[in-house]
C-alpha cells in the first residue's frame, strides 16, 4: 500500500489520494508537509523525500491502553461483578432488545464490549474524527457508480453514518447491523433523514443474524481499533465477507491496511508514567512499575520524537485475509536517523480504499493529521543509547488474549549492540 504523501488536491479532511499502491511501501517516504493539520484537502500520493518539518501534534490526552472507547462508557474489562444495566442485544433482525438485563454472572467480556458502543459519546468522538469520517465519505460519494443499484452491508453501523452515505449515492438497499443499543437511535436517524425505505437496521451479532438476502455486493465497515487490531472486529468483517459478499467483483471499504513500527525518544513521559513508581513519596513502589511497563499506552506522539525510520510489520488485504492472519509475527530492523535515546516503540497504521476510480486512504502516523486512534506506544525497560546509522533489531508476536479475544497479547523481543548500549530483551505486553 502506498504511503507517499504529496501535493494537495481537492477537498476531504485529510484523506490521501493514492496514485499507485506498490507492496511494502514504507510510510517514511511520505512527504510529511502534506500531512499537516492546517489542511482539509485530499492528498495525492507520490514518491518524494521526507520533509524535515512536522506539524504540531495535539497535547497528550493521558489515555492509557484501555482507551477512550471503554473509558467513556465506564466499562470494566472482564469484571463479573459489574452491575451495568444496559439491555442485551437481540440476535433477531430488527427485534427490540430485551428489557431484562443479564445477570452479572451471565455477562461476558463481549457484553461489556458491545455496551461500550451504546453510549453516544464514543460515536460523537468518531464522527468528529474528520480524517476518518471524511475519507469514508469521499470514498463513497466520489464513487457513486459503484453503489448505484447495489446491495450494501454495513458491519458495525453505529449511528448509521456510512449507511446514510451509501443510500445517499443511490444504493439499492443497505443492511446496517450493530449489536449495541445505539441502533435504536440509528433507526430514528435513518427515519428522520428519509431513508427508511432504503436502509434496514438489524440489531444483533453478525455471526448470529440472518439477512433477508443471500448475497451483498459491497461491505462497508469501520473495523479498525487501536494498534489496528485491538477489539478484534476484523474477524467479524471476514465472517460477513465469507458468508454474504458476492464472489465475483465484491467490494469492501476499506480493502487494504498496513501497520508500521518505529522507535521513539520519550524521556519526560516515561519518567511520569513508568519511573514514577521507583520513588513515591519516599517509598519504593516498583512492583507496580512492572505492570505499568507492560501496558501499552495509546496517545499522541510528537513526530519529532521518532528516532528511527518506520517499517511495515503487517499487511492485510481485507478481500483475502483470514481470521488466522490476525495473529501474526514480524521481524523488524529500525535504523537510527540521529544520535539519541530509545525509550519505546511506536505503532501506527494506514488504511486504503483501492477498489475505486481514484484510490484514497488515511494514515494515523504521528506526522499526519490527528485521528482518534492516535498511536500505540510500547515502553522498554531499559533506555537504549543509539547512534545515527546503528540498527535496532527485533521480533514482534501478536495474538488475541485467550481469556478475552478482544484484548491483544503482544511480545516484543529486541537486540541491540551499539557503541554505547548492548541489550537483548523480551517484554510481554497486553493491550486491553
Amino acid at each position: 500500500m502506498s504511503s507517499n504523501h504529496a501535493n494537495r488536491n481537492g477537498s476531504g479532511g485529510g484523506a490521501l489520494v493514492i496514485e499507485d499502491i506498490p507492496e511494502h511501501e514504507h510510510v517514511n517516504d511520505m512527504n510529511r508537509s502534506a500531512c499537516s493539520d492546517d489542511s482539509s484537502s485530499a492528498r495525492p500520493l507520490k514518491r518524494g523525500p521526507t520533509a524535515s518539518g512536522a506539524s504540531f501534534s495535539p497535547p497528550r490526552s493521558d489515555v492509557s491502553s484501555t482507551g477512550i472507547k471503554r473509558k467513556l462508557s465506564g466499562e470494566e474489562d472482564d469484571d463479573p461483578l459489574s452491575h451495568r444495566n444496559t439491555k442485551a442485544a437481540s440476535a433477531a433482525a430488527g427485534e427490540e432488545p430485551s428489557s431484562a438485563p443479564k445477570e452479572a454472572d451471565e455477562r461476558t467480556s463481549q457484553d461489556y464490549y458491545f455496551d461500550s458502543y451504546s453510549h453516544h459519546a464514543i460515536h460523537e468522538e468518531m464522527l468528529k474524527d474528520h480524517v476518518r469520517t471524511q475519507t469514508y465519505q469521499m470514498a463513497i460519494t466520489q464513487n457513486a457508480h459503484l453503489f448505484r443499484d447495489k446491495v450494501v452491508l454495513d458491519v458495525g453501523c453505529g449511528t448509521g453514518i456510512l449507511s446514510l452515505f451509501c443510500a445517499q449515492v443511490g444504493a439499492k438497499h443497505v443492511y446496517a447491523v450493530d449489536c449495541s443499543s445505539i441502533l435504536q437511535q440509528a433507526k430514528k436517524i435513518v427515519d428522520r433523514n428519509g431513508f427508511s425505505d432504503k436502509i434496514t437496521l438489524i440489531q444483533g451479532k453478525i455471526e448470529e443474524i440472518n439477512l433477508p438476502v443471500d448475497t451483498v455486493d459491497i461491505i462497508v465497515s469501520e473495523w479498525m481499533g487501536y494498534f489496528l487490531l485491538y477489539e478484534s472486529m476484523l474477524d467479524t468483517v471476514i465472517f460477513a465477507r465469507d458468508k454474504w459478499l458476492v464472489k465475483e467483483n465484491g467490494i469492501i471499504f476499506p480493502d487494504k491496511a498496513v501497520m508500521y513500527l518505529s522507535a521513539m525518544e520519550d524521556e519526560n513521559v516515561r519518567r511520569e508514567r513508568i519511573d514514577f513508581w521507583d520513588d513515591v513519596y519516599g517509598f519504593d513502589m516498583s512492583p507496580i512499575k512492572e505492570i505499568a511497563l507492560r501496558e501499552p499506552v495509546v496517545d499522541v506522539v510528537d513526530p519529532k520524537a521518532l528516532v528511527t525510520d518506520a517499517v511495515p510489520i503487517l499487511h492485510l488485504d481485507i478481500l483475502t485475509c483470514t481470521k488466522e492472519d490476525l495473529a501474526f509475527t514480524a521481524d523488524f530492523k529500525l535504523q537510527a536517523r540521529r544520535n539519541d535515546f530509545i525509550h519505546g516503540l511506536v505503532a501506527y497504521f494506514e488504511c486504503a480504499f483501492t477498489q475505486i476510480h481514484k484510490p484514497i486512504g488515511f494514515s494515523t502516523a504521528p506526522f499526519c493529521r490527528y485521528t482518534h486512534w492516535k498511536q500505540t506506544m510500547f515502553y522498554v525497560p531499559e533506555t537504549v543509547t543509539i547512534c545515527a546509522g546503528e540498527t535496532f533489531h527485533g521480533h514482534l508476536e501478536c495474538k488475541p488474549n485467550p481469556r478475552n479475544k478482544r484484548d491483544l497479547d503482544i511480545a516484543i523481543s529486541y537486540q541491540f549492540k551499539g557503541k554505547h548500549s548492548n541489550v537483548d530483551t523480551t517484554v510481554k505486553y497486553r493491550l486491553r
